[in-house]
């Protein structure tokens, strides 16, 4: 008989989740106690058994140690078996759950030892899914290329999405600007991020939407760090741009034309997490894994707003009192084919791809 036992801070969902594990990680009993010693929860295959408040580690371990003596135990307690996961992130919050998972040892709880790198272009990750990672994050337009182009790539789990009441994205001019909508830009200077990336396919679908003639403005790629310089010198006329470099902009006064995302949708999906075909068929158990993670990250991030901060600030680099009044992205970690549909008919629309995809497979089936 094995055991494994887990220091964590109490989070009965998360407890009931291991339990439900058990099999899945090899062990016939599992205990868990908060850092704060005030929890411990044992637990058997088929569920949570024995649940007790206010122990101390060193009574928890004697818990564990009497149930195990009980069940005629005599293997020493083993450590659990985690399976190694390399994944690359952009420093925004869009990618939070993540950050917060590896710091509160929600990957590790779930069996993955995780190891995060920060890269800084989204549109190159699909060609190192395979070789130098698992899990990249992607965006609808990246991923719906980078297969069209022959990358055998599919999006594993859902990561952002971009809503009414939440946005996370801007198109902003200056507060003495002419322009007061969509059909202003006509001849204007846009800066963009990227000229591929999602933000600026969302414009352009925006100016098409309001008949004006994409080609009709041009378009600059200038990083979002230095979008407000080039605005207030008039270098350009409108930015694309991203928390929190949009908070800044509109708090100095500047004006928001709306979040080009919802040109495409009242609701549509905005960033997510992707893997190489083959592997991701092949490690659906990780996936899960991963998934199951992030949900619980999202929960301790609803319970621990201030902590997830302090991890926002580390990850990110900004300073505190910006990540302060930086807005969480809306999460969804599941994933719809339908999705992708949307943004297939957006790019054709556009011209920035000929062929179309089937939705359908542009996502890993789970079992």
């Amino acid at each position: 008989m094995e055991v494994g036992f887990f220091f964590w801070p109490y989070n009965r969902a998360l407890v009931e989740n291991l339990a439900d594990r058990a099999d899945r990680c090899g062990y016939d009993m599992i205990g868990i106690a908060d850092t704060r010693k005030e929890a411990v929860c044992v637990g058997f295959k088929g569920g949570m058994v024995a649940q007790k408040s206010k122990l101390s580690r060193s009574l928890a371990g004697l818990i564990a140690g009497v149930v195990c003596i009980a069940a005629e135990f005599t293997a020493p307690v083993t450590a659990a078996k985690l399976t190694p996961v390399r994944a690359a992130y952009i420093p925004v919050v869009s990618w939070l759950p993540a950050w917060v998972a590896k710091e509160k040892g929600i990957f590790e709880a779930n069996g993955l030892d995780v190891t995060l790198s920060v890269t800084q272009n989204l549109s190159v990750l699909p060609a190192t899914l395979g070789r130098q990672f698992d899990f990249a994050p992607s965006t609808p337009p990246d991923l719906i290329k980078a297969v069209l182009a022959g990358i055998d790539v599919v999006a594993v789990a859902g990561q952002g999405i971009e809503t009414k009441d939440n946005p996370s994205t801007h198109l902003i001019v200056r507060k003495d600007s002419a322009i007061t909508g969509m059909q202003d830009l006509k001849g204007k200077v846009i800066a963009a991020p990227t000229l591929g990336a999602i933000i600026h396919v969302s414009v352009l679908h925006g100016l098409k939407k309001n008949g004006i003639d994409p080609n009709s403005i041009r378009a600059v790629e200038v990083p979002f760090p230095n979008m407000p310089d080039q605005l207030k010198a008039g270098n350009v006329d409108a930015v694309e741009a991203l928390e929190p470099f949009a908070g800044q902009l509109l708090a100095a006064g500047n004006r928001s034309l709306g979040d080009p995302l919802l040109s495409v949708s009242d609701e549509v999906l905005y960033t997510f997490w992707i893997s190489e075909s083959k592997w991701a068929t092949d490690n659906h158990a990780v996936i899960e894994a991963w998934i199951a993670s992030l949900n619980q990250a999202k929960q301790f991030m609803d319970a621990n707003p201030e902590e997830a901060r302090a991890i926002l600030a580390k990850y990110t680099k900004l300073p505190e009192a910006v990540v302060q009044k930086i807005p969480f992205v809306t999460y969804r970690f599941s994933l719809d084919p339908r999705d992708f549909a949307v943004w297939v008919n957006v790019l054709k629309d556009l011209g920035q791809i000929t062929r179309s995809v089937d939705e359908n497979s542009l996502v890993v089936k789970l079992k």
